[in-house]
């Protein structure tokens, strides 16, 4: 075993093309010469302040069979209000780091002390694959560093041999057995133990089933090691779309049905004016952009890209919380801003669990989607036109419709086109919802709320408006509250309907 240092101060240290990581001096291995492991033990230490990335350069000789790395870092005490040390790990292999990610090998933040990979098998999180000469990089996240800096050792180990062979990636199907045109319950932001998720893909399929679902999306944070695992659990009752949570230090993207085997970077902040870039992958592979709980209170959580780009956005993020009450009023502020002109667009809502671990609940809330058929392209196609609304649970549901007095109809995500004085019916229907109050919500705030609905759960509400009174008109279901005014936490919410042509 091998011994060496690093910091930050080094001399060896130099700037990579992105402003904001640095590469330390090279790890050195010799050739085989008859061992069958070798072992190099790096130590060094990050001040405050450090750049988001810092890489560490590993020269692999030829006659690899298996890389290894685990990792320790110190975590002292600090002050009440003061962040402490955190440090995420991955790796890039001989095609090195460039933005984009054609090196990439793996990742998991800072849910493993160590992992492994080869080319038959590879820790959940990592890339299976050859083990090939070149200049690797283990990639270190200092996601906070305490005031006293960040003290860490990493430890390397290469075995030598004959590579295993790759095994070829079979991916789930891209359609279910769907029921034609119909409503379909979705929970599109999950993750496994190929991030930081503690649920085999076995067990979240099964979660899923139980919770009424008939899709669901891969999001492992920035890999999409997890694609080809997936593939036994799909059936004709359960899409599974593939994707990934793109984790920035500025905002969380889900990228929602992306094309098998896409893999989208993260390693940008809002002020490096790259997500753009990504955004484009990310469609160019058949996926939608759907900002992730854009006001968590998570250290990088905040969505900070603006929402040029989204196709949909995550405004319910598992129990309801204040913050998703914050995400809704900001929302809400969007549709109002949406219907001032012509050409404006509207991002459609939608809500998922972000499940990670027991107790969270996979499918609450569930998106509800009016597609064509169970398969990629029609989900997609439905949430992206805001044809859906979101539910705490499988037992709950809503019809939402808008009428004129000719035969003119609505749905959620369409407009009814009618003159702007005239009389316009709106309607829901909701089950599941005991106790809760209907309320309608239109640009100009709240306008009806009913009475709380029987213990049975089950109700209807009518209101009539006109074009010229309501821009659009969107329905919640709310739970009882004892705060007074402050409204309940929701039990369902609509997209809106627009009114007037």
């Amino acid at each position: 075993m091998c011994e060496d240092a690093h910091g930050i101060g080094r001399r060896a240290l130099f700037v990579t093309g992105a402003a904001a990581a640095l590469t330390l001096g090279s790890v050195s291995f010799a050739a085989a010469d008859g061992q069958d492991q070798e072992t190099r033990t790096v130590r060094g230490t990050l001040p405050p302040g450090s750049p988001d990335f810092v890489y560490v350069p590993v020269e692999v000789p030829s006659g690899v069979r298996e890389i290894r790395v685990a990792y320790t870092y110190d975590k002292p005490p600090v002050p009440a209000g003061t962040q402490g040390n955190a440090l995420d790990i991955g790796i890039f292999d001989e095609h090195g780091t460039e933005l984009g990610g054609r090196g990439f090998r793996g990742w998991s933040g800072g849910a493993r002390s160590e992992f492994f990979l080869r080319a038959d098998d590879a820790t959940p999180g990592y890339v299976p694959g050859p083990v090939r000469q070149g200049t690797w990089h283990v990639a270190l996240g200092p996601y906070t560093v305490a005031p006293q800096g960040l003290s860490y050792e990493l430890t390397i180990t290469l075995t030598y041999g004959e590579p295993g062979e790759t095994p070829r990636p079979v991916y789930p199907p891209s359609r279910a057995r769907g029921r034609g045109r119909a409503w379909y319950r979705g929970d599109c932001h999950l993750h496994s133990w190929y991030s930081d998720g503690r649920r085999t893909p076995a067990e979240i399929a099964a979660l899923a089933r139980a919770a009424g679902l008939d899709f669901i999306n891969t999001s492992e944070h920035n890999t999409h090691a997890s694609h080809p695992h997936w593939a036994e659990e799909a059936g004709d009752d359960l899409l599974i779309l593939l994707g990934e949570e793109v984790t920035t230090r500025n905002g969380h993207v889900v990228a929602l049905g992306t094309d098998p085997g896409t893999f989208v970077d993260w390693r940008y902040r809002a002020r490096d004016n790259r997500f753009g870039r990504f955004a484009r992958e990310i469609h160019r592979a058949g996926g939608l952009v759907v900002p992730a709980h854009p006001h968590a209170t998570c250290i990088g959580c905040g969505w900070k890209f603006g929402f040029g780009e989204a196709d949909a956005v995550e405004v319910w993020n598992g129990p309801y919380t204040p913050d998703d009450e914050v995400t809704l009023a900001e929302w809400d502020n969007m549709l109002v801003a949406s219907v001032r002109g012509p050409g404006r667009e509207w991002i459609p809502a939608m809500g998922n669990s972000d499940a990670h671990r027991d107790p969270d609940a996979v499918g609450l809330p569930q998106t509800v989607v009016l597609a064509d058929d169970l398969t990629r392209e029609a989900i997609q196609a439905g949430i992206r036109a805001g044809r859906s609304y979101v539910a705490e649970s499988k037992n709950v549901s809503l019809t939402f419709t808008a009428s004129g007095g000719h035969g003119e109809h609505a749905g959620i995500g369409e407009r009814l086109k009618v003159a702007p004085d005239t009389p316009v019916t709106v309607r829901v229907e909701a089950t599941g919802a005991p106790r809760c109050t209907i309320r309608l919500v239109t640009d100009q705030g709240v306008l009806y709320t009913s009475d709380p609905l029987p213990v049975g759960g089950s109700g209807v509400a009518e209101w009539r408006t006109t074009p010229a009174y309501a821009a659009y008109v969107r329905a919640e279901l709310r739970h009882e509250t004892a705060a007074g005014p402050v409204p309940g936490a929701l039990a369902a919410f609509t997209n809106p309907i627009f009114l007037g042509r």
